[in-house]
């Protein structure tokens, strides 16, 4: 079965009395002293993203002195490697006094296309909780996994790319978008039932009053569509592109659906440059996508000059 090294993916360890503690107040997530595994972000005070990552407990690893933590439990965090300098640093300045360490490691990410693995020992492995289509996450040293290699990291792009699951960095901006707009809330990323974490009230209004317009959605396309280029219908802008597999003819973006709305229901057509595109609602979705009639049978998408 197919498993990729993920080289975008850094891990650090948090371990000590307080890891639990310490992450619940600050995390989207739920966090509990059995480990496990979820998926969840830590905010600015004002509600946006810093870092979204997978939290596990890190018992896994065996044998192991992370970070020179010995065999103290608590958890890793799987992280993108754009921002793990920058959580780690925000994660130290909120430790004040409780019990914990925290650490990068050596460990490394890897993840399956899709379908389960044996275990392997000496690491930590999970279905990503995200959608289990996704498949599973593992955790552990190079040398753990080197003879179980056996896709590239673009097979798992593709796989990703597929599915429209949002990358940040590359599907919303770090820093700048609100969990609900990177459809955290959709993924189990964010526990609204939990006592208080950083950001909180944002997100609690956002989910209250119902009124998060921006979404993560699917894009199919047939011509040349560049990541970043701007979605429109007619002059009026809807979003933006994010992730591009050309060879699948897929990509994700990130779109105002009440903007989406109006332009299938006036039949304009969505153009990313000079392509013409379709957004789909992606399978792990619970939001409400615009259903009109103008969409119902869809002319296949097709490069086109205004």
């Amino acid at each position: 079965m197919p498993i990729a090294l993920l080289t975008d993916r850094a891990v650090i360890s948090i371990a000590g009395e307080d890891a639990t503690s310490f992450l619940a107040g600050l995390v989207t997530c739920a966090v509990d002293d059995a480990g496990a595994a979820r998926f969840g972000a830590l905010l600015t005070p004002q509600g946006k993203i810093i870092a979204d990552f997978f939290l596990v407990g890190r018992q896994g690893i065996a044998g192991q002195d992370i970070g020179g933590q010995g065999g103290q439990k608590g958890f890793l965090i799987d992280a993108p490697k754009s921002v793990a300098d920058t959580l780690l640093k925000r994660l130290t300045i909120y430790k004040l006094r409780a019990k914990v360490t925290l650490a990068a490691t050596e460990l490394c990410v890897f993840a399956s296309l899709g379908e389960g693995v044996a275990p392997v020992q000496d690491t930590v492995s999970f279905t990503d909780p995200r959608y289990a289509a996704m498949g599973e996450r593992l955790i552990g040293s190079a040398a753990a996994l080197a003879s179980r290699l056996d896709a590239a990291p673009s097979a798992y792009e593709a796989h990703r790319i597929g599915l429209a699951m949002p990358q940040g960095g590359r599907d919303f901006a770090y820093g700048d978008a609100f969990p609900h707009e990177a459809c955290l809330d959709q993924l189990g990323g964010v526990d609204f039932e939990k006592g208080c974490y950083v950001g909180q009230e944002v997100v609690s209004r956002t989910q209250h009053r119902g009124t998060a317009r921006t979404r993560v959605v699917a894009l199919r396309v047939s011509g040349p569509v560049a990541e970043g280029a701007q979605i429109t219908a007619g002059d009026r802008p809807l979003g933006q592109v994010g992730s591009v597999d050309a060879a699948q003819g897929r990509a994700i973006a990130l779109l105002r659906l009440d903007r989406l709305a109006e332009a299938l229901a006036a039949n304009s057509p969505l153009l990313a440059g000079d392509t013409l595109v379709r957004a789909e609602k992606p399978g792990w979705a619970r939001y409400a996508f615009p259903e009109i009639t103008a969409q119902e049978n869809p002319k296949e998408p097709t490069s086109m000059n205004r």
